[in-house]
């Protein structure tokens, strides 16, 4: 619907309803009861309780302290979403001060300003795409434009060789999923990834003095003690598969939701200028897989608006639900690219804020701008309720987009 609001502006809203199957069922179980802290509970895949934040202003304040330990969940039998652990050093599992010390190792390349050396790369890759794109007879837009961007791109941005894509991208995908059908094979393919970035950081396998790999196994001993070869895995690691899986599933469900939303489509090519604030409200309401955070554990007694956490007390910080909180966002389950207000928490917030989000925003905003302004008449050629889905814990996306213009 479109609603005009001065003769000169109009804004143009779209019901989440009317997008099949963006929300999946959670991966979480609703308990009965409340915590001691008078908060709502669940159960874990894993099998724990943990308390359950839902309310902007909580989960807000959770992702914004770090005395919540990740470490501590990240052990055996310990309360996870994921089916296995993951290695200690990865970012998103590292708890002060250990964190910041990597953290604060990348933050420069990953910045806004860090990651806009890429925009010509992406134009380029983009060209290359939409070429292939046009010369198709049964155009599939995902097959052929956005399954393949994110990898490219970060290839580049990392300096391996795109011809190892083939190689290694089967195995990210299995990881990011990180279904719990099949064990064994997760935990091989895992293992084959990160034995290939080990490989990148020895310089077993080659990579280019210009890129990512090579300038942090260059500046390793910049930050005091020096990163250790697992350390920088676990950095570049997060990259291989977030900056690729991670990035895809959003961008796919991105152009899914404006392809099933005609107003929302039209809105984005007359108005180009609008594509940063839709691309921000498309993230706001996407889910990226099942889960939007990973369970902590709090070291500290904390006062919440909707009740306290206890020192102890593991906690699932949901920021997929704080993001359609209708106290922070009025007619939350509606996406309007003129919304103002609070900043959504899909790439979370605090010290575990993706590593990822100016990458990502660079990517999804050029490829919806360039699609708007070179298929303006760009629509669906099949029943979205019917299209086949990726599905897992850590990514959810459609995996096939047939198109015409």
């Amino acid at each position: 619907m479109d609603l005009s609001t001065s003769a000169t502006t109009v804004t143009t809203v779209f019901p989440l309803a009317g997008v099949p199957r963006l929300d999946a069922p959670p991966a979480y179980t609703p308990r009965p009861g409340r915590s001691s802290g008078g908060l709502p509970l669940i159960t874990l895949p894993s099998g724990h309780t943990a308390v359950h934040l839902t309310r902007y202003a909580d989960v807000h304040k959770v992702l914004a302290d770090p005395t919540f330990a990740r470490a501590e969940t990240n052990v055996d039998d310990g309360p996870s979403f994921l089916p296995t652990t993951m290695p200690p050093e990865l970012l998103l599992n590292l708890d002060t001060p250990d964190h910041a010390r990597m953290r604060g190792f990348v933050t420069a390349d990953y910045s806004s300003a860090g990651v806009e050396r890429l925009r010509p790369t992406v134009d380029a890759v983009i060209d290359e795409l939409f070429a292939a794109l046009r010369a198709e007879d049964r155009p599939d837009l995902f097959r052929t434009v956005l399954d393949p961007l994110p990898v490219t791109v970060n290839c580049h941005f990392l300096g391996i060789p795109v011809e190892d894509i083939a190689y290694f991208r089967p195995f990210s995908r299995t990881v990011q999923i990180a279904s719990g059908d099949d064990v064994p094979t997760l935990l091989d393919h895992f293992w084959k990834v990160y034995g290939y970035v080990t490989d990148l950081v020895t310089g077993a396998r080659p990579t280019r003095a210009d890129g990512l790999v090579a300038r942090f196994v260059a500046a390793r001993g910049t930050v005091e003690p020096a990163l250790s070869d697992k350390e920088l895995v676990g950095l570049l690691l997060g990259s291989v598969l977030g900056a690729d899986q991670n990035i895809l599933s959003v961008l796919t469900k991105a152009v899914y939701t404006l392809l099933c939303a005609p107003p929302l489509w039209r809105r984005l090519v007359d108005d180009p200028d609008v594509a940063p604030r839709l691309v921000e409200e498309l993230t706001r309401v996407i889910p990226l897989g099942t889960i939007s955070t990973f369970p902590r554990v709090a070291t500290r007694d904390l006062e919440l608006a909707e009740g306290a956490v206890r020192t102890g007390d593991i906690v699932y910080a949901d920021a997929f639900a704080a993001n359609r909180d209708p106290d922070a966002f009025p007619d939350p389950e509606v996406i309007d690219p003129d919304r103002t207000g609070r900043r959504h928490l899909q790439f979370g917030y605090g010290m575990h804020h993706c590593m990822g989000a100016a990458l990502s925003r660079l990517e999804i905003t050029t490829l919806l701008t360039r699609l708007a302004r070179e298929f303006p008449g760009l629509t669906l050629d099949a029943d979205p309720a019917a299209l086949p889905w990726d599905h897992g814990t850590l990514l959810r996306r459609p995996v096939a987009l047939p198109v015409r213009w």
